[in-house]
């Protein structure tokens, strides 16, 4: 069996929820244990995921107006709602024990437990590719993975109920009638282990069947435990890293509006494609015919962390022509090792195509 730790933050502040994994990552050393913790927001917040745009994603306004804090993390995915509603866990794994292991498996490899802790409640759930947990066809999980430090993370939440209504308003919406549109879907499409069951077991359950989960799946020794001095000073210094407001309202480029022509011949563009793996995102600025710079950004898998800053780099100076950006593209990918979970050259090329349609 493989030894592990356990951890057991119980109910944090909002930062405090977020910065535990953060810390537990930068503190982790290629020869130590995995671990295991679990953890849950006394107060509702507002997440990002590392590689998106918190302008284009959130209704800032609203967020404020609400009292929501804002973060953002060093795992990719979406916009997501957190608060008391959700249980999270996060596998902090040495990044040399999953040593070219693609992020796909390991996506699927730690919700494996989540599905049978699930099921041992009462809940049919199934794992959806590429990060998804779902129950009666709607989603009641997602994951998310990122390399912080020396340390791969994989983390992901129980959904005990969901504010579908809060959720709605955070999201950027161009209209009352998008923002309908979005608490529709919503409903629709989202499902907690309240609806599911009627009521929402004891937390020590849903933890006792995790961890019994964990070791009958992946082999694991869970022993109890409480983070280290030097996690706790590297928990400090996350809480710090992540209400840097240089880190929250990260961009790659200052461009201006979708479509603006900047000079004859240069213009500025947004490109969106929703691939397999999420929403990708391309700001781009055209010029005579040839990408002269770029930015991707959207809910989507990266590893490593600065994969689609690397990208977007390798593109800049491609010709405005999909074959030769998805050439490039697929040579970028190829020779970083980069992994885009879900999103493929063709989904690049597409996205960035998209952002000069009309220049």
């Amino acid at each position: 069996m493989v030894r592990a730790r356990f951890l057991d933050f119980g109910t944090t502040d909002a930062l405090t929820s977020q910065a535990c994994y953060h810390g537990l990552a930068r503190a982790m050393a290629p020869e130590d244990d995995p671990v295991l913790d679990v953890v849950r927001p006394a107060e509702q917040y507002v997440c990002i995921g590392a590689h998106q745009e918190l302008e284009k994603e959130v209704d800032v306004a609203f967020a404020e107006s609400a009292g929501l804090p804002l973060y953002r993390r060093h795992v990719g995915g979406g916009t997501v709602l957190l608060d008391d509603g959700q249980l999270f866990w996060h596998f902090v794994l040495p990044s040399a024990a999953v040593a070219g292991v693609p992020v796909d498996d390991l996506f699927e490899r730690f919700t494996r437990p989540a599905i049978d802790a699930y099921r041992a409640l009462g809940i049919d759930a199934q794992y959806a590719p590429v990060n998804d947990i779902v129950a009666n066809g709607k989603k009641i999980g997602g994951t998310g993975a990122g390399q912080i430090g020396d340390a791969t993370v994989v983390v992901g939440s129980f959904m005990l109920e969901f504010d579908v209504e809060t959720m709605a308003e955070v999201v950027t919406a161009p209209s009352e009638k998008f923002a309908d549109k979005m608490f529709e879907t919503l409903q629709a499409n989202m499902t907690t282990i309240k609806q599911e069951l009627g009521e929402v077991p004891p937390e020590a359950e849903i933890i006792g069947a995790f961890r019994e989960a964990i070791e009958d799946r992946l082999d694991w020794d869970l022993r109890d435990d409480d983070p280290t001095p030097a996690e706790e000073a590297a928990i400090d210094a996350a809480r710090e890293e992540l209400e840097d407001e240089a880190w929250l309202h990260r961009k790659g480029l200052s461009a201006g509006r979708e479509g603006t022509k900047i000079k004859e011949g240069t213009h500025v563009g947004e490109g969106r494609h929703k691939a397999e793996g999420g929403l990708l995102r391309a700001t781009v600025v055209a010029a005579d015919g040839t990408l002269s710079d770029l930015v991707l950004s959207g809910d989507v898998q990266v590893l490593p962390e600065s994969g689609l800053a690397d990208l977007a780099a390798d593109l800049t100076g491609q010709p405005l022509e999909a074959a030769a950006i998805r050439a490039a593209a697929a040579d970028s990918i190829d020779e970083r090792s980069i992994q885009l979970p879900g999103v493929s050259p063709d989904d690049v090329a597409t996205a960035v195509m998209a952002g000069v349609g009309g220049s």
